[in-house]
């Protein structure tokens, strides 16, 4: 399968006709990455002070807003309210995108973090787990999802020409049936202690314990970051790429400056719930995977 799958759009609330939306859906929902090309976010002269790594406070690799407040940035108050007025402003526009190609989503998104990362891929100095050169998909420790959706908006606004540059993998459903019989079922009353001692924001499913030894095992296994069928795709400056990155085996490989959107969705939303991560390793374990 062919993981990129190419739109001409240059707007931000685009209108799609019919047949290209339906070729988005269904390409998102298989796991292919959307690539605009030609949609990009212009910044205002006056945020152009914002191309370096100074702003970052030391503490993240990425400058962020949640709900109206600013973090991981290092400024004056006045600069702190002009990188949230242009984070916020990509918010507005990955909205009106996502809204225009997908209208089945519409009243179901929960819009989360919104990123700016100034700083260049850097992975060397990470332990494996946190290295995101090698190939993975999202899990989180802390963050069960129960198989609601990460679905995610990426834009490069590098002023230099330097592309982002990425690794793909194979085929979600190929990886899970590599991965699976290495996987255990989780220690019964683990998930309920995890949220008790609050290392978790509510206790996990068997599909977070199964998605996160995903991540994990992907990581660690460098035959198969090797070996894999993948591609490397360049996304250039002035682009737009959108995905489900708990479906899409991905890796960042280098490249600064770029734009982050975050939304969850449940399956309930999905035009082709059966094509989801939780559906698959359901399908393919026997049982139910969530309460």
């Amino acid at each position: 399968m062919q993981a990129i799958e190419t739109l001409d759009i240059q707007d931000w609330q685009p209108g799609v006709n019919p047949t290209v939306s339906q070729q988005a859906i269904l390409a998102l929902e298989q796991g292919k990455v959307l690539h605009l090309p030609g949609l990009s976010f212009p910044m205002q002269e006056s945020e152009n002070i914002f191309y370096s790594p100074q702003w970052l406070s030391g503490k993240r690799k990425n400058i962020s807003l949640e709900g109206s407040e600013v973090r991981g940035a290092t400024a004056p108050p006045e600069t702190l309210a002009q990188l949230g007025s242009m984070i916020g402003r990509y918010t507005k526009r990955s909205s009106s995108l996502i809204n225009s190609l997908f209208p089945g989503y519409m009243h179901h998104l929960n819009q989360a973090r919104t990123s700016f990362r100034p700083s260049e891929v850097e992975n060397s100095s990470l332990s494996w787990k946190k290295d995101d050169s090698r190939l993975h998909v999202d899990a989180f420790p802390s963050r069960p999802t129960h198989g609601e959706r990460i679905l995610r908006v990426f834009t490069n606004v590098n002023p230099s020409g330097i592309a982002r540059i990425w690794r793909v993998g194979e085929p979600f459903e190929a990886a899970a049936q590599h991965f699976l019989p290495h996987i255990s079922r989780p220690v019964p009353g683990s998930a309920k202690l995890l949220h008790l001692f609050k290392i978790t924001k509510r206790p996990r499913s068997e599909y977070d314990h199964i998605m996160l030894q995903l991540h994990d095992l992907m990581k660690a296994d460098a035959g198969y970051q090797k070996n894999v069928p993948q591609q490397e795709v360049d996304f250039a400056p002035g682009s737009t790429w959108i995905c489900f990155s708990d479906q899409v085996l991905h890796a960042a490989m280098s490249g600064q400056f770029m734009f982050e959107q975050t939304f969850h969705l449940p399956i309930s939303a999905l035009y082709h719930p059966e094509l989801s991560p939780l559906r698959v390793l359901e399908r393919l374990k026997g049982h139910r995977l969530t309460a």
